[in-house]
């Protein structure tokens, strides 16, 4: 049995398969009524691309084997091989299309068989145009939802990263906001680089949910963590059996960002024979999944990171200039953590009130010599040390500054006025409600754009405002 390509999903009209547009489908029609078939290739026509009609399953396994279709309406009784035989055929081949059975006999146990068999949805004969419409409705819903299940747990999976919010008040990260807002309503490929921890993947989720492709997925890949044995069968797919212990068909990545956005972090260790097959995909828009004869369209934006200088290792013959040329495109740079010391007390802030609502911890007491010692510190690991050092002082019950080697300010240092930096009286509630009126207070009271500087949502700080009789900012 030949393999089968995954879904041709989402190509928009009108060349460049990056520019995301309408989905446009095609669908099969097998049946060895010519009534039944006239009345479903017209009906259809409106709502599909390309519609084709076969009498058998024979004919209709030809049909198959030359082009790819994303709906099948089969009729279960068919001269030959069945209908139902065939969908088992070609569910086991790797077929993951949508299908409807149809069948003028159907009881409790045609229906079991025909889920078994792989169908998404049955109609007994006669029906009507809208039992027609709901059933494929139905079965597109299934394959989306099994999309977005497939996505939802993979993304809960890497959520060690804190939150799609841009949090911060330095003037580098309001830029960098800046800067990403407009390419986030652009197609263009972006290249996002800076240190490990700095919050690229939050950059990158920021661009996607602005972007017009929010609708779709936001694929994360890390290329790091991938055998490189593995790395092609994990983004392109492969066919059932096109490798020892390849016993299903497997859908790659690009398959599950269609339409949407592929992120390929650390892009500096992808092995120099996948940059060849990347840039191949890249430049023609197609996937050939390991062990297939066929390609696919895919229509994906592709978002890459990573924390090495690639120039250096385009010099050095560890990544192929041509790739790096094709990456390239709006190249944005991600500042340290230390280059930008006033996004500390907003992202402290921003950490404490989110992992103590998830650990169901008290927050210790953080004071002048707390932050002081947080603010000298230069933060090798970036935005996720400094998570990781909330959480474990939440856990801890205070904050083991003691751990954090820096260089005191000098005994005579006073603090600057308008500073974040506490006052020695104050305690977590005052300093929190001083950073945030002072954002009010610069936002000229938009308390939507307050929130999203603080990382917070506009219900939480109307909270915070409450509290403190400050309803009226």
């Amino acid at each position: 049995m030949p393999d089968f390509p995954v879904p041709k999903k989402e190509v928009e009209s009108g060349g460049d398969a990056n520019q995301a547009g309408q989905e446009k489908q095609s669908v099969l029609i097998v049946d060895d009524e010519p009534g039944m078939l006239s009345f479903l290739e017209r009906a259809l026509e409106s709502k599909y691309e390309r519609v084709v009609c076969a009498s058998s399953a024979e004919e209709g396994q030809t049909l198959l084997s030359k082009t790819y279709f994303d709906v099948l309406v089969l009729d279960i009784s068919l001269p030959g091989m069945s209908g139902l035989k065939w969908l088992q055929m070609l569910r086991d081949g790797g077929y993951p299309g949508d299908v409807v059975l149809i069948t003028g006999y159907a009881d409790m146990e045609t229906a079991i068989n025909a889920l078994r068999a792989g169908a998404q949805d049955f109609l007994q004969k006669p029906f009507r145009l809208d039992q027609l419409w709901n059933a494929l409705k139905r079965a597109s819903d299934r394959s989306r939802l099994l999309r977005e299940n497939f996505i939802l747990k993979r993304t809960v999976r890497q959520m060690s990263v804190s939150s799609r919010n841009l949090v911060g008040e330095s003037a580098q990260t309001r830029q960098l906001c800046k800067v990403l807002e407009r390419v986030g309503q652009t197609q263009a490929t972006v290249m996002l680089a800076g240190e490990s921890g700095v919050g690229k993947e939050v950059a990158a989720r920021f661009l996607h949910d602005i972007s017009p492709r929010a609708a779709h997925s936001f694929v994360p890949v890390n290329c790091a963590a991938i055998a490189s044995e593995l790395m092609e069968s994990e983004l392109f797919g492969h066919a059932k059996g096109a490798f020892t212990g390849a016993t299903e068909h497997h859908q790659g990545l690009f398959y599950y960002a269609q339409g949407g956005t592929l992120f390929l972090d650390e892009i500096g260790e992808l092995p120099l024979a996948m940059q060849t097959k990347l840039l191949r995909v890249l430049e023609e828009r197609k996937v050939r999944p390991v062990g297939s004869v066929r390609e696919f369209d895919v229509n994906v934006r592709i978002i890459a990171a990573t924390n090495r200088d690639l120039k250096i290792e385009v010099d050095r013959g560890r990544f192929r200039q041509d790739l790096y040329y094709r990456l390239n495109v709006m190249p944005i740079e991600i500042p340290p953590l230390r280059a930008r010391t006033e996004d500390i007390l907003p992202l402290t802030l921003h950490f404490i009130e989110q992992l103590s609502s998830k650990l169901g911890l008290e927050v210790p007491e953080l004071g002048k010599d707390v932050l002081n010692r947080m603010m000298a510190y230069d933060w090798p690991g970036n935005i996720r040390e400094l998570r990781n050092f909330i959480e474990r002082s939440l856990i801890m019950g205070y904050f083991p500054v003691e751990s954090l080697p820096v260089i005191w300010p000098d005994e005579g240092e006073t603090d600057a006025p308008g500073s974040d930096v506490p006052k020695q009286s104050e305690n977590l509630e005052e300093i929190e409600k001083r950073h945030i009126l002072k954002i009010l207070a610069e936002t000229q009271g938009n308390k939507s754009e307050a929130a999203r500087r603080l990382g917070v949502s506009r219900k939480t700080l109307e909270r915070k405002c409450a509290l403190w009789n400050q309803s009226d900012i």
